[in-house]
């Protein structure tokens, strides 16, 4: 068992150091949904101006009964503001695909790489099918989980799972993507994957194409569960990055 979430899954170059950082959804009660960028089991919320400003323009679909809704996130002081409010059955999922490129250096080869974080945010343990490249959803079953990469389930992958407090438990998938957690505590729990495609590729920037070598995916997903012991309350909020 760990007992903080500072090992967060997607290795990023800011500011000339790695990082463990990912995107993840929050929704107060009566709130609209909003996307957090930073370490949730570290309190960490990254803000602006600081490190929130190297997102790019955050997309988020509402999936609900009465079918979709997409939205571009409103950049706040603290997140990315969506414009409707998740309940009920509907489910919230998120990416950033223009996050910039950054450098990192394999012996004397130098290495463009593309930081790709998704997310959901879920009502239930209903089994949910996937949406997003890389991609966790809940399978039907109390703290079961599948993880899928590019629609197939994707297996021997870590996945760990954080609480406010910092508490964290890592597991590995399946030969079929899953993993089962013990979840004792009511409150906000944040699932968290990564995973690393060493395919070159290509995005269109804005000022024309831009390549790179490789893909580092990190996905989460966000479940409020109702009941259960009395949350350990979060630590004090770390301080945002410049």
């Amino acid at each position: 068992m760990k007992t903080t979430a500072t090992a967060a899954l997607a290795l990023l170059a800011l500011s000339g150091a790695a990082q463990a950082h990912q995107i993840w959804i929050e929704q107060a009660p009566g709130q609209n949904a909003v996307i957090r960028f930073g370490e949730f089991g570290d309190n960490l919320r990254e803000a602006s101006p600081g490190l929130l400003d190297k997102m790019g323009a955050p997309s988020a679909t509402l999936v609900s009964a009465k079918g979709e809704q997409r939205a571009e996130g409103v950049k706040t002081a603290a997140g990315f503001t969506l414009p409707f409010t998740a309940g009920g059955t509907d489910t919230v999922v998120a990416e950033d695909a223009k996050y910039p490129l950054f450098k990192s250096k394999q012996g004397d080869k130098e290495l463009v790489n593309r930081y790709y974080p998704s997310a959901r945010w879920v009502s239930g343990f209903a089994a949910q099918a996937p949406k997003l490249a890389f991609d966790l959803v809940p399978a039907g079953q109390p703290g079961a989980f599948q993880l899928y990469f590019q629609g197939k389930p994707l297996p021997k992958t870590k996945v760990a799972l954080v609480t406010q407090s910092g508490w964290a438990k890592e597991k590995q998938t399946d030969e079929h993507g899953m993993v089962t957690f013990d979840m004792p505590w009511k409150g906000a729990y944040v699932a968290e994957a990564s995973h690393k495609e060493q395919t070159p590729g290509e995005r269109q920037g804005a000022n024309g194409p831009e390549r790179f070598t490789g893909v580092s995916y990190v996905t989460t997903l966000t479940l409020v569960k109702p009941d259960g012991i009395e949350p350990l309350p979060a630590g004090p909020a770390a301080t945002p990055n410049k």
